[in-house]
């Protein structure tokens, strides 16, 4: 279960990919600026327009002419990963259940204590990203991979969002990624603790944007699938200590 991912880089990438305006530069407090993103830090989900003002969020921009006309306007929200739902009593609460709650299985979504309102009040998002990463414990050790598309094209994956309002005022926009049952995908089985469940983010095809963020509720789960594997490939990270040979004290 993937609990951390690459941004996308650079920003044309945003309009290019999802026709969306990209964030603001990352010295601006509100604007998804992390390259690797973890849960509790600021990143970003795209819904329609509509929705990002009903929502109480500015709008960082709107889909370029070009697109206007074939599909409705998109924006990029910026908001924390880890959802906080509305019901939460404190903002420190909040930070507590954020890790926690930044991914929720596909078929618990509409059941989900934490999850529940926010699929059955239509509030679906897509997450922009370059790449995820998983644990390849075959070794024996954990050993972090990137997951990306072969092509290099960036991944949209399916999400839900909320709006978290203190007593004092406060406001919080959350999201979380939703997954979906890897145990017999042909790539992503390798990945996680022996012995667990394996899982994948819902990665939609790219046809399937705007269709994921306007679908009824009772049709909405059609949407969430593995991705093919053979359009993924996985590269082990490779850190500055794995080049330094063994005996070599510099």
């Amino acid at each position: 279960m993937a609990t951390h991912y690459e941004t996308l880089r650079p920003a044309d990438t945003y309009r290019e990919a999802f026709a969306v305006e990209p964030p603001e530069p990352p010295d601006r407090p509100a604007a998804p600026g992390e390259r690797h993103l973890r849960p509790r830090q600021t990143g970003g989900f795209i819904v329609h327009a509509t929705r990002a003002a009903a929502m109480g969020a500015e709008e960082p921009g709107s889909a370029p002419e070009a697109d206007s006309a074939a599909r409705p306007a998109r924006v990029l929200v910026p908001a924390q990963w880890g959802l906080v739902p509305h019901w939460v009593k404190s903002a420190s609460d909040a930070k507590l259940r954020a890790p926690k709650l930044a991914h929720a299985k596909a078929e618990l979504a509409s059941t989900g204590t934490a999850f529940r309102d926010a699929w059955l009040n239509g509030q679906r998002c897509i997450v922009p990203m370059a790449a995820f990463f998983e644990d390849d414990w075959r070794s024996g050790k954990a050993v972090p991979t990137r997951i990306a598309r072969v092509d290099g094209k960036p991944l949209g994956v399916a999400g839900l969002w909320a709006r978290w309002q203190g007593a004092d005022g406060e406001v919080i926009v959350s999201y979380c990624l939703l997954t979906v049952n890897a145990n017999h995908h042909a790539l992503l089985h390798r990945y996680g603790p022996p012995g667990s469940e394996k899982s994948m983010p819902a990665i939609l095809n790219e046809g399937a944007y705007d269709a994921w963020l306007t679908a009824r509720v009772d049709k909405a789960k059609e949407f969430l699938r593995q991705y093919a594997a053979q359009k993924l490939t996985a590269n082990p990270v490779e850190h500055k200590a794995d080049k330094v040979p063994k005996g070599w004290l510099g």
